[in-house]
């Protein structure tokens, strides 16, 4: 290994003096010696060695055009020089109302009132207060349950883990969370079954929950298409669809968590295009800002949102808010990258570099240890398994996903695992020829190291 400079070592004394990291077992990173993360540049990382790594999980699923992106650097230096952050509480901000309106235009029909919140987690807490509010302010007071999918992510606030299904995440919080129905995810990945039978069945116990407890639901909440965190689980074509016919039917709200699937990761602006499904309220964040401030959004219809309308006394407000809602650097970051998403044609770009995903995963598929490979847009998974035949998995302790993306680093790509399945991320806007370059790191680290993780393993 060579010897790192004293700014590196400097800096990766003081992380494990004061740092505490997200999804993180701390032992294990005060016994490693980690990557410190200094600059950016195109769709490449660069370290405090000066070492360029691929962005291949596009920084968690937020980045979209790559990083220092002149067009949101100008804009929000411009910003700068007007303001940077006002409340929303009492007093408009001017580009929180023009990203309102772009939001709007480019949304799924029927979605016209924006509320602003800082991350996915905090627009799934609103999207499920607002939903609980709106039947409490129709008169329906015994409409507080939800329906949610098995293995579902939605953030990590008290009332997105309560519709979450993670068992590993969510497991030890149980006593602090609210009720809710949960039904199969739609996959036959680790089930026995076609997918269509698989999709029939999560149906099917979607429907008998309605029935059963009717006029007790007050919605529905998935991920469409794409269940990210639970690693890469996509759904057979038309579920999703029938699900929202279901709550049509069922009269329930049907809300959207786009926080992953949003802006161009499945191949439209927004996952729930591909059916033409038009949720009662759709959550978005990460790609919104193009992947360089916090911020989130939740979308709700005019029905929904003309529930909350009334005199101070019939005590209909929504009570809800967030100090840093709507800042206006953040809105101003957002309005840039939905203009390079007209301007360098992001979306008519995808089918492409999708071809060049389904192609690699079809050769990753038969190497060793490689079992189910997935992807929808450009969303995709590699599932590590024990025993090919069998698709015996990896035990997760094994941590055989976490060696592979660190043999990774070593190559030139920076992507992180979900247990023992890999997860491809790339930014939307990537050229060709680095995602190519990602897509080889990927297969030749797979091929040629993954064999001797195992072995030391003794696996």
């Amino acid at each position: 290994m060579p010897v790192m400079n004293k700014r590196t070592e400097q800096l990766i004394k003081l992380d494990k003096r004061y740092l505490w990291h997200p999804f993180t077992q701390m032992s294990d990173w005060l016994a490693a010696e980690p990557v410190i993360i200094e600059q950016g540049e195109g769709f490449y990382l660069i370290d405090t060695e000066g070492r360029r790594y691929i962005d291949g999980v596009s920084s968690l699923w937020c980045n979209v055009h790559g990083h220092r992106v002149g067009a949101i650097d100008r804009a929000i230096g411009e910003q700068l020089n007007r303001i940077a952050h006002s409340t929303l509480l009492g007093l408009g901000q001017s580009r929180s109302i023009e990203l309102a309106e772009k939001l709007v235009q480019i949304a799924p029909e029927g979605l016209e009132k924006v509320f602003y919140s800082d991350s996915g987690a905090t627009a799934v807490e609103i999207a499920l207060k607002i939903a609980y509010q709106y039947w409490q302010n129709l008169g329906e007071s015994n409409r507080t349950r939800f329906i949610a999918l098995r293995e579902a992510y939605h953030g990590d606030t008290v009332g997105a883990v309560s519709v979450g299904g993670v068992e590993l995440f969510h497991g030890i919080f149980k006593k602090l969370l609210f009720e809710t129905y949960y039904v199969p995810s739609p996959h036959p990945y680790r089930f026995e079954g076609t997918a269509d039978q698989c999709a029939d069945y999560s149906l099917e116990n979607m429907e008998y929950l309605l029935k059963q407890n009717a006029g007790q639901i007050a919605a529905i909440v998935l991920e469409p298409l794409v269940q990210g965190a639970a690693g890469m689980i996509v759904h057979p074509s038309g579920f999703l669809k029938k699900a929202a016919d279901l709550a049509r039917r069922y009269k329930v709200l049907l809300i959207a968590d786009e926080v992953a699937t949003g802006f161009g990761r499945t191949g439209r602006m927004f996952a729930c295009e591909q059916e033409g499904v038009q949720p009662d309220l759709m959550c978005l964040a990460k790609g919104l800002t193009g992947g360089y401030l916090p911020l989130a959004a939740t979308l709700a219809t005019r029905q929904v949102f003309d529930a909350f309308l009334g005199s101070r006394q019939e005590n209909k407000t929504f009570y809800h808010g967030h100090t840093y809602t709507g800042n206006a650097l953040a809105c101003a970051a957002a309005l840039a990258s939905l203009e390079l998403f007209e301007e360098n044609k992001i979306l008519a770009s995808l089918s492409e570099k999708e071809a060049l995903i389904e192609k690699s995963l079809k050769r990753m598929k038969d190497l060793p240890y490689v079992g189910d490979v997935r992807h929808r847009g450009l969303m995709a998974g590699i599932e590590l398994v024990r025993d090919k035949t069998t698709q015996e998995p990896f035990a997760w302790e094994q941590a055989v996903g976490a060696d592979v993306c660190a043999a990774m680093r070593l190559r030139g790509a920076m992507v992180r695992p979900l247990g023992n399945v890999i997860v491809l991320m790339p930014a939307p806007a990537m050229d060709q020829e680095t995602l190519q370059g990602l897509l080889d790191i990927v297969e030749c680290t797979i091929r040629q190291d993954l064999p001797s993780i195992v072995k030391g393993q003794g696996t």
